[in-house]
């Protein structure tokens, strides 16, 4: 299991769109990743339970991977919310 925190960069923060990009992201992973903030422990492969967050920019979120690919599901986690990836 590999634990990260991560600010987000993105410019508007996790709204709708990038928030459906991110769980499409996600769900590449046989891994399972989470997504906590706020207190919130959230799977990141869930649109409905992703948009309970509302993150804005500047937030940190602490990302969660188990599983095989870890590894590569954390590393484009932190690129997708640091803005990397488009």
């Amino acid at each position: 299991m590999i634990t990260k925190s991560i600010e987000i960069k993105l410019p508007r923060g996790l709204e709708a769109r990038p928030v459906a990009e991110l769980v499409q992201l996600a769900s590449k992973y046989e891994s399972t990743v989470h997504i906590e903030a706020q207190s919130k422990k959230v799977n990141a492969k869930s649109i409905m339970g992703m948009m309970t967050l509302t993150l804005n920019s500047g937030e940190t979120v602490t990302v969660i991977a188990d599983g095989s690919d870890e590894e590569s599901a954390v590393a484009d986690m932190e690129n997708f919310l640091q803005g990397n990836i488009k």
